[in-house]
């Protein structure tokens, strides 16, 4: 049997800015990593200049060597190239690649992963986001074993963390990133000197967090209540945001508060999806008599505004002898 010290050498696999702290933590930890694997450098933003993802740039400043196939499951040039380094573990991290069946069999040590849920929970391409949409208080990171099932490999550490009532997805990726980084670095120390004993997770407490559509955004305001709207628009920042309809155009929410009805004067009976003016608020009537702040909006084809602009500027919401419909 192999004897694991210090000097773990380490194949990383990466693509976005989440795994960088990794990257970095493993590296000053005095790991070897004589390669990192990550996705193709992609076309970004209106102008579609190529760009490379940000694990490529730290590990070429790194000094360390990358490949960025389009195709791991069979790809011989590939594969040949990771049984010559002959790794002792593969470290995968956001890398959006399912790692095939020889991958998994390689390295002594397995391949880890740091996978952004308290697992069993949230298995699946968006944890932070659906943790956050569904209005969970506590989210965490989990380190695991991959096998082939999707993020159903035993568990090695967890560690949680507080999500705040007003926190965003967008929000909770770089503590989450940061936090992960000393997780998967304990992880492997202890791996390597066999004080780590893999658990099974329970399936029974399995939920999914599938990869988000822009239909996911669509804001359904009889369905909904207005805390389960904010919560889905805290989840689904930066993407896919939260939007509606308003007299047929989409109307983006890009901030919006739940508000205490009691405080409101609006008439009776209110549908969901009604627009309402109260003391200078733009409200939207939900689900079981509820009701959101929308603060800042933009109408399609129009520039983002608060909700006193847009007022001004929108005139079946400004006549409001009575409301405009949203959805």
């Amino acid at each position: 049997m192999k004897a694991f010290g210090k000097h773990v050498k380490i194949v990383f696999c990466g693509t976005p800015q989440f795994a960088v702290p990794t990257l970095e933590a493993l590296l000053a930890a005095g790991f070897t990593v004589p390669l990192v694997v990550s996705q193709p450098d992609r076309p970004v933003g209106r102008s579609q200049q190529l760009t490379a993802p940000p694990v490529k740039l730290t590990a070429l400043a790194a000094g360390i060597p990358v490949v960025q196939p389009e195709r791991i499951r069979e790809n011989p040039e590939f594969r040949a190239r990771l049984e010559d380094i002959a790794p002792d573990v593969i470290v995968v991290v956001a890398y959006g690649r399912i790692i095939p069946p020889w991958m998994l069999a390689l390295p002594p040590l397995g391949c880890i992963n740091l996978h952004a849920s308290l697992l069993p929970r949230y298995r699946g391409a968006a944890p932070i986001q659906w943790a956050v949409a569904t209005g969970e208080s506590i989210t965490g990171n989990t380190t695991m074993l991959l096998e082939e099932g999707l993020d159903t490999g035993p568990i090695l550490l967890q560690q949680a963390m507080v999500i705040g009532p007003d926190q965003t997805a967008a929000d909770l990726f770089p503590l989450l990133a940061q936090g992960g980084a000393p997780l998967v670095v304990d992880t492997l120390t202890r791996l390597a000197d066999k004080s780590l004993k893999p658990r099974p997770q329970n399936p029974a407490g399995a939920t999914l967090a599938p990869i988000l559509t822009r239909e996911d955004g669509r804001m359904d305001f009889a369905a909904s209540t207005a805390a389960e709207l904010y919560n889905r628009w805290r989840g689904f920042q930066p993407w896919p945001g939260a939007f509606t309809s308003l007299e047929g155009k989409k109307l983006i929410v890009h901030r919006m508060a739940v508000v205490d009805a009691s405080t409101i004067s609006a008439p009776a009976p209110t549908q969901p999806g009604e627009m309402h003016v109260d003391d200078r608020r733009l409200l939207a009537a939900c689900a079981s008599g509820t009701w959101l702040e929308l603060i800042e909006l933009q109408l399609e084809g129009k520039k983002r505004l608060p909700a006193a602009e847009f007022l001004r500027g929108h005139s079946p919401a400004n006549a409001l002898a009575g409301s405009a419909r949203l959805g």
